[in-house]
């Protein structure tokens, strides 16, 4: 008796009925998401992969959206990084050519719609826009370094990230070419150049 009791209560528990079930279906959706997005994701697409029956998914995660929220979270924990080589201009290169090559996959192309108004569930919104939030604040963290050890000159990072960017996003989304790495080099040496050039002279 005490012992059926034990086994039902993590069912019960909001999270579900182990961890080691939840990371199997969480690293499943993740997976569906980067592959094909989140438009037709599907509980049983996601327990076939994960190994597990679909009452598993439905018991953990009773309300799709927040599977597909969780799944988009954890997919782009690594997408929002900015290396630290010592080298901005290296750095600031690599970082666009991971958000062309990010651009390009279903899951960048979601984040992309997300930026757009759209008619979709406001916590999936969200989690997109926190996805973003985080990329910024990545920029902001490896510009700070940049400053502080006197690579580039005080600079607003926002607007240094729209520069360097705004080109990766323009050249993925016409389609019309390959985004490479002579063009990362390109707009990263002359946003710098640009700031450098500008900045107030004590």
């Amino acid at each position: 008796m005490a012992n059926g009791t034990a086994d039902r209560t993590p069912a019960r528990r909001p999270g579900g009925r182990s961890a080691r079930v939840r990371a199997k279906i969480l690293a499943a959706a993740s997976e569906l998401v980067a592959r094909d997005g989140i438009a037709g994701f599907r509980y049983e697409e996601v327990a076939e992969l994960a190994g597990v029956h679909k009452t598993s998914v439905y018991r953990n995660w009773p309300d799709r959206e927040e599977l597909v929220v969780e799944a988009l979270l954890r997919y782009a924990e690594d997408l929002a990084s900015v290396a630290d080589t010592g080298d901005i201009h290296r750095d600031l290169v690599d970082f666009l050519l991971a958000i062309a090559g990010g651009l390009e996959t279903p899951f960048g192309r979601t984040l992309e719609q997300a930026i757009q108004p759209a008619d979709r569930n406001p916590n999936v919104r969200q989690a997109l826009a926190r996805i973003l939030d985080q990329r910024v604040a990545a920029m902001q963290r490896r510009l700070d370094a940049a400053v502080e050890r006197d690579e580039l000159p005080p600079v607003d990072s926002s607007f240094l990230g729209e520069m360097i960017s705004g080109p990766v996003h323009l050249i993925v989304n016409r389609g019309m070419r390959t985004f490479t790495r002579a063009d990362a080099e390109r707009i990263v040496g002359v946003v710098l150049a640009g700031i450098r050039a500008t900045a107030p002279h004590a």
